[in-house]
């Protein structure tokens, strides 16, 4: 019990062995050194018969008895001792006197041997036993008012902040497992992280060269193609993640039951493209379809739009596009309702223009003020809602692009169990404004074909997600579960996410994703997922130093598993996050801090080994300026044949325009 009491009696006893081992110390002195004592006068006939008696106690009995017994009385005492704490006094202050000492005490027994005259050998041995003794109290009294805290050897309380993580491998037949290692308590135990359903989305976030991609999402791709899933890429910087999937697919093409086909598109080399319509007619089946991709193109060309929709001079061109693309659609089977085609029909006169898209009944109601505006004189108010979509659109007027997006090599379903796919997108940072957009539009057209029942896995991994829009990626990840679709999303910040989709759209993403890693990032994203990550027992200690005590205490506190600055400092390929699991898979620790493992050396020699993106087609620049001037030529025809129509068909000649008729 601590009480003042039972202190106060520990001193005492701590006192008493003290004096005890001084006693015996100077009582061996005098018995191993009389002769000495003798020859000084320092001896009496009542203390020599007092001292005979107690050497034939055993004690005394040999030289190093007592002296050993006087060492070990003192050692005792020192043990139970307890000075006044100096936070001052090092280690070494206190183990370099009681080491001396234990060197010049414990062989001084020898001087014992020495040939000299009885004086000189007293002297020589009480002065080296008596320093030996005194650095020996000295170096254990230091001892006892040493201060050790923890804290002073992890001052940025590392080790404080560690916590058990998942340790076993759980797998199943949609999982991604990245093996990992992690410190506890100073230990470093390995781990993994289990992604073990993918279906409820991933977000890999983290700032340039934090390992998203070479430590997570190259693993997302080549362990879902091992398991037989029909994959999208959005590859930002093409070709380095199409070369990986295109590989992994040629060694592991047997995982599948129907070996899917390998798709690519980039507007930048022609001879290794695929071409696709985004805006094949046989997969637009109500007008809906059609508003759905001209909202997708337009907020992707002018992404200031996103925080403005609804307004009057957002809708208007929106629904401009809208006209002219199901216009295109219903226009004999939709021959030519590509993006090209619209592109260039958009930028037909107002005179003909009008005329001609009113002959669709299907779009009067979104035409009509157009037409209205136009009838009326109100040229600013048109050009305001028409002008907008048709500068913009006008981006797209490249022979490049017009060949990519004109053709018809596949369809974008690309987990359909008849023909499985799987697809590569690149974009070109340096012009990502323009392909983006239009690398949207394929990406809204297919989501809306791959979340669908009955249909296969599918993986959709976006790298660098915020450079491409379309709008519904919340519904994905919300409903594509039961669908088994898994989506991986690579960020590089949830700023960046906020100014490219909104607050609003950025939040909803972030908050309804199940499976979450990020690398370094910083602000406002390390404080969410700080907070989000949630809170442990920590040892937490208090000193306390006065000039009579002093007073150290110990408590636990919950606070952040992860703190923000944590957060912000962690190295390349060191990564943060939590994981969903299932009803028949439980994870009970689902947060994770560690160090995702990579064989480096493996990567390097297999990826030495890769084979380059196969050629499509030898196309020669003669070919894409060809189908550039037919794409014009066809909208020439169509308009010139269509206003002669009008003409000759008088139940039709009320659609024809004169300005200010």
């Amino acid at each position: 019990m601590g009480t003042g009491e039972n202190e106060e009696a520990l001193r005492k006893i701590i006192d008493l062995t003290r004096k005890i081992s001084i006693v015996v110390l100077v009582l061996h002195c005098y018995i191993y050194c009389y002769g000495a004592f003798r020859e000084w006068g320092l001896s009496h006939v009542i203390t020599d018969r007092i001292l005979l008696n107690l050497r034939h106690t055993g004690l005394f009995e040999d030289l190093l008895y007592s002296r050993l017994g006087a060492l070990g009385l003192l050692l005792v005492s020192l043990l139970g001792a307890r000075g006044k704490k100096d936070e001052n006094i090092k280690l070494h202050h206190a183990l370099v006197p009681f080491a001396a000492g234990m060197v010049i005490y414990l062989p001084a027994h020898y001087l014992m041997r020495i040939g000299a005259v009885p004086q000189v050998i007293a002297i020589l041995y009480m002065t080296a036993t008596l320093t030996g003794y005194l650095l020996v109290l000295t170096g254990g009294g230091l001892l006892s008012r040493l201060l050790r805290l923890k804290l002073k050897d992890d001052i940025f309380n590392t080790l404080n902040e560690t916590f058990p993580q998942e340790e076993r491998l759980l797998e199943n037949g949609y999982s991604v497992n990245l093996p990992a290692r992690y410190n506890l308590k100073g230990k470093i135990r390995s781990s993994w992280i289990n992604i073990i359903n993918p279906f409820r989305a991933l977000l890999v976030i983290g700032t340039p060269g934090s390992g998203k991609s070479y430590f997570v999402i190259r693993h997302v791709i080549t362990q879902h193609i091992k398991k037989g899933f029909s994959m999208f890429v959005y590859d930002f910087k093409y070709d380095d993640l199409s070369r990986i999937v295109y590989n992994t697919l040629l060694k592991h093409g047997s995982a599948y039951s129907k070996k899917p086909a390998f798709y690519v598109i980039n507007f930048e080399k022609l001879s290794h493209t695929h071409r696709c319509n985004p805006l094949d007619p046989d997969t637009m089946e109500d007008i809906t379809d059609a508003s759905e991709s001209s909202r997708t193109i337009m907020l992707g060309l002018n992404r200031d739009w996103i925080r403005k929709q609804g307004d009057f001079f957002v809708e208007s061109p929106i629904n401009f596009l809208t006209a002219v693309i199901w216009f295109l659609k219903k226009y004999k089977g939709g021959n030519l309702c590509t993006l090209p085609h619209v592109i260039e029909l958009m930028q037909v006169e107002y005179n003909d223009l009008f005329p001609v898209l009113r002959t669709e009944p299907e779009i009067e109601v979104l035409i009509n003020p157009f037409v209205t505006a136009y009838l009326n004189g109100a040229t600013d108010q048109l050009e305001g809602q028409i002008a907008s979509a048709k500068i913009a659109m006008a981006r797209l007027s490249s022979p490049h692009l017009y060949y990519v997006l004109s053709g018809n090599d596949f369809t974008l379903d690309l987990n359909n169990p008849e023909s499985p796919k799987v697809i590569c997108m690149g974009n070109n940072p340096q012009k990502q404004q323009v392909y983006g957009a239009v690398l949207s539009l394929y990406i809204s057209r297919m989501i809306k074909l791959v979340n669908q029942k009955g249909k296969l896995r599918s993986s959709l991994v976006f790298d660098e997600f915020p450079t491409i829009y379309f709008n519904g990626i919340d519904n994905l990840i919300a409903t594509a579960r039961s669908n088994k679709v898994a989506t991986c999303l690579g960020v590089q910040d949830y700023s960046q996410l906020r100014k490219d989709y909104g607050r609003e759209q950025a939040e909803v993403i972030a908050g309804i994703v199940g499976n979450i890693i990020s690398g370094q990032v910083v602000g406002d994203t390390a404080r969410q997922l700080s907070e989000r990550f949630g809170k442990i027992m920590q040892d937490r200690e208090s000193l306390s130093i006065n000039a009579t005590d002093t007073s150290l205490s110990r408590s636990a506190q919950l606070e952040s598993a992860i703190p923000p600055s944590k957060i912000s400092a962690l190295s390349s390929g060191e990564f943060v996050g939590m994981v969903a699991d299932n009803p028949d898979q439980k994870i009970k620790l689902k947060t994770f801090h560690n160090e995702i493992i990579n064989d480096h050396q493996a990567i390097k020699e297999e990826e030495a080994g890769y084979r380059s993106l196969p050629e499509v087609k030898q196309v020669t620049q003669a070919e894409i300026e060809k189908n550039y001037l037919k794409i014009k030529q066809e909208i020439a025809e169509m308009i010139e044949t269509e206003i002669e129509r009008i003409y000759d068909t008088p139940s039709l000649a009320h659609l024809l325009i004169e300005k200010g008729s």
